[in-house]
């Protein structure tokens, strides 16, 4: 998963991306609101972490335009010293989705994002995820429409594949799904994935007659849209 954080304190952020990285996701680290701001038109996250103290903005404010923007909810986690009862309340109210008083234990950190990244869908996928006439067998690895088994899907094609269905009507930026699916440290450039979505495209038919389809909006990202004639029987063992 891909988790941005937001805290002046450098310590506190060092705490964090040690954390995600031992639950093995990737953490983008911002020292100040405006900073996480300048990116989020062009990039996303599947979790937010932010503090309430921040220099410039104040974390409910950040929490705000984040929900300002997200066409998806996206969880987001509110950390700050105050523990007041009303403090709490005015977090929650800004759209937390909890609320974390700052400490060392870290047992009640990992917990709390395991639970928020439960809450947003981003648990291991069960073995066998149905979208309408798509049909994904997570574990071989395999996907078929209307039974039958798609022929000449490598294995980047089938990630990028199951990600876009997972995050259907969620538009996901480049560097997102590069991260997802290669790792943070991959050196994939932008035509390189246009590559692979024009394959994935091409060889699930992700085209009107299908129901669903895979559109690619300009200097952003890609976006699955599941058709208003799409037939989703199924879609709820996702």
């Amino acid at each position: 998963m891909r988790i941005a954080a937001v805290d002046d304190d450098p310590a506190q952020l060092d705490l964090i991306k040690a954390v995600v990285a031992s639950m093995g996701h990737d953490c983008h680290l911002f020292e100040n609101a405006n900073a996480l701001m300048r990116v989020l038109p062009k990039e996303t996250f599947d979790l937010f972490i932010v503090d309430w103290e921040l220099p410039d903005i104040p974390g409910p404010d950040v929490i705000r335009a984040i929900r300002g923007r997200a066409v998806a909810p996206v969880p987001i986690l509110l950390m700050t010293n105050r523990s007041d009862e009303r403090d709490i309340v005015e977090g929650l109210h800004s759209g937390a989705d909890d609320y974390m008083v700052k400490s060392a234990r870290v047992g009640e950190f990992r917990a709390r994002l395991m639970a928020l990244l439960r809450r947003g869908g981003h648990l291991p996928p069960p073995n066998e995820m149905v979208w309408g006439p798509y049909r994904f067998q997570v574990q071989d690895r395999g996907v078929s429409v209307d039974g039958q088994d798609i022929s000449g899907l490598n294995g980047k094609e089938f990630d990028l594949a199951l990600i876009m269905f997972r995050n259907l009507g969620r538009l996901l930026s480049r560097a997102h799904l590069i991260e997802a699916v290669w790792g943070g440290e991959a050196d994939v450039s932008s035509r390189s994935l246009d590559v692979y979505m024009s394959h994935v495209r091409s060889k699930l038919r992700l085209r009107a007659e299908t129901g669903y389809k895979l559109v690619s909006v300009y200097n952003h990202g890609y976006r699955l849209e599941e058709l208003a004639q799409a037939q989703t029987v199924g879609a709820g063992k996702r």
